[in-house]
């Protein structure tokens, strides 16, 4: 076979791979298959996922199940507004040995796990909400002077109560920009909820197995860079993300009414990984325009913010996103 062969058998084996750990995950997560999904696309993609929610929605189980079933190493740090950075990272303690001699040695914090739970993210200070900045962007920690890898892969899958609750504080625009992307976690329709509740309620509840490996899943997202996308959806990702920056020359009026600032250049990167993900959990070779309009909202609504006067009139970033998504898709397959 030449390389093109090889790369299609690789992409179609890991596709049934993922297929075999979704459904893993279904056996515990019970009527949220676009979060699964989404937070699945986060990890293929070697990334962050910002899950938002209210309590009680199953985000915590889902982090614990996705841990198994993956294959990786978890942890969890409750965030609450007296935890310090030191909490999280880890610190310094001065020991003495047997002889006399005084030495300082670092215990590591909860932070050196491969997928890491931050529950409740906004519970915690901004000063201590930073502290994972470094962690999330350089997968390493730096204290007192010293510089700690963190294990291959790491994750972070973030827990956010809704702002309009008691005793939040907002995340800061930098550390929104580390997570791929915002996953809004919804309440389950009525028939998911049964299911739940006779899923969850009674003598046995169904357990998670292994499905991928650590080794497995580096070899997953590696597989997924070296996937082709077409220039036209590499065009698109460009347009969609610069139309909704204010100052660009490209932004319909909505944008420039309505929007305070928009995403970076890590919003197209997001974009791009995550719709390579997607296709490639929906046993595709290639993203196409489907993707980058399921995707847009998800990775861009965390990276924009409306201005005084828009949140006034009352106006959502998600309809403002969903109004340029469709006016370039509209445009692309009219020309």
């Amino acid at each position: 076979m030449d390389k093109t062969e090889d790369l299609v058998a690789e992409i179609e084996a890991l596709g049934q791979k993922l297929d075999a750990a979704r459904q893993m995950v279904g056996r515990r997560i019970i009527g949220q298959t676009t979060v699964v999904d989404q937070v699945m696309q986060a990890m293929l993609a070697g990334g962050h996922a910002l899950l938002i929610g209210l309590p009680g929605l199953g985000k915590t189980r889902l982090v614990e199940t996705l841990s198994t079933v993956m294959g990786i190493r978890g942890g969890r740090i409750q965030f609450t507004p007296d935890l310090m950075p030191a909490d999280i990272l880890g610190s310094e303690v001065l020991e003495e040995g047997a002889d006399g001699t005084r030495a300082f040695r670092f215990i590591p914090g909860p932070v050196f796990c491969q997928l890491l739970l931050a529950d409740e993210i906004n519970r915690a200070s901004p000063r201590t909400q930073s502290a994972l900045l470094q962690a999330m962007q350089e997968r390493a920690v730096t204290v007192a002077g010293q510089e700690y890898k963190l294990e291959r892969p790491f994750h972070v899958l973030a827990t956010q109560n809704p702002l309009e609750q008691e005793g939040t504080y907002p995340l800061p625009e930098a550390q929104l920009d580390r997570f791929l992307l915002q996953v809004d976690v919804e309440y389950p329709d009525r028939d998911a909820e049964r299911d739940i509740i006779l899923a969850t309620t009674g003598a046995e509840e169904a357990e998670a197995e292994a499905v991928f490996t650590t080794e497995d899943l580096i070899a997953a997202q590696a597989l997924l860079r070296r996937m082709p996308v077409g220039e036209n959806i590499v065009e698109l990702i460009l347009d969609v993300v610069r139309a909704c920056r204010p100052d660009d020359p490209s932004a319909p009026k909505p944008v420039q009414d309505a929007i305070a600032w928009g995403p970076g250049p890590r919003a197209a990167q997001a974009l791009m990984l995550l719709t390579r993900a997607r296709a490639l959990m929906d046993g595709r070779l290639a993203p196409g325009v489907e993707d980058v309009i399921a995707l847009a909202k998800p990775v861009l609504i965390h990276r924009m913010a409306l201005s005084y006067a828009a949140r006034a009139r009352g106006e959502r970033l998600g309809g403002i996103i969903d109004g340029v998504v469709e006016g370039l898709t509209r445009h692309e397959a009219a020309a």
